[in-house]
């Protein structure tokens, strides 16, 4: 039963990673992301409707009054209030309409009251160190260094083709995954020890610059279990494109086990925990901390 739901879980978390040919953008699995969605789509579907009004008028003109039909130019056309009123109003009532909603979503987006846990992301070249700074109320000393795997490393350096390697996610992986708990209120404290990078992970929905002497903060409450990848979204070195970022999200009782695990010293029961598949396991714990 539990190998089921681990394998419907991880079929769900699938849907969120990009395909090719992908058009529209994930929905993603924190509120974050679906206000994101949401907002896209509804401007999405207001440009269409706008845009078949007008290239639709512009049809019918061209079509209907052109001079091989006999149609004649009105030389006496020179002003009409009543129109000048339309053009102006319709379009101010349609961004009224798309701001109200857009503010509302970006201020609850920046509001990271009520978080029940705390994580500090520190940027390197060409790295990511993690620290769980509290978790429900209580201090913890979790702190470990995350990097690109050594598999992607060994193949990106020898020049060995990754999919001959048989690397599913080359370049796409850590040696030390972030594991998060689900329906967990989480905020983020980010900076750097160096240049500026950024910590994206689409699927939760937002980004958020790490720059050194400064302290930026985001928040996220991932809703669905599974594993979610993302980079270094900020150009910081000749290897900005092999700092990967991975999280696991599990549901609580879960990463309440891997929190002790990694407070305890165990990185064996930790790594089987992270372990984003059955391979993973033996790499990750023998990871940087």
């Amino acid at each position: 039963m539990a190998a089921a739901a681990m394998a419907s879980a991880t079929a769900m978390a699938a849907d969120y990673e990009p395909e090719r040919w992908q058009l529209n953008m994930p929905r993603g699995v924190t509120q974050t992301a679906h206000n994101a969605y949401d907002m896209h789509m509804l401007m999405l579907w207001i440009c269409v409707a706008i845009g078949v009004v007008v290239f639709g008028a512009m049809a019918v003109a061209i079509v209907k009054f052109r001079k091989s039909a006999g149609a004649k130019p009105d030389v006496d056309f020179t002003h009409s209030t009543k129109l000048e009123l339309i053009w102006t109003t319709i379009p101010v009532l349609i961004l009224v309409i798309m701001a109200v909603p857009a503010t509302k979503k970006v201020l609850e987006q920046y509001d990271s009251s009520g978080a029940t846990m705390v994580v500090k992301v520190t940027g390197y070249q060409w790295m990511w160190r993690y620290e769980v700074v509290s978790y429900e109320g209580r201090p913890t000393n979790v702190n470990f260094i995350s990097r690109l795997d050594r598999r992607s490393d060994r193949i990106r350096q020898s020049g060995e083709d990754p999919n001959a390697a048989g690397h599913e996610h080359y370049l796409r992986d850590v040696d030390n995954v972030l594991v998060l708990p689900t329906d967990t209120k989480i905020r983020f404290v980010f900076t750097s020890d160096d240049v500026i990078h950024a910590w994206w992970v689409p699927a939760l929905g937002w980004k958020q610059d790490a720059i050194p002497g400064v302290i930026n903060d985001a928040w996220t409450d991932i809703s669905t279990p599974g594993t979610y990848r993302g980079v270094c979204a900020e150009l910081c070195g000749k290897d900005h494109g092999f700092m990967p970022i991975v999280v696991k999200a599990v549901p609580k009782a879960e990463y309440e086990a891997w929190l002790a695990a990694q407070e305890a010293g165990d990185l064996v029961e930790a790594a089987r925990i992270a372990a984003t598949d059955a391979t993973d396991a033996p790499a990750i714990a023998g990871g940087s901390r």
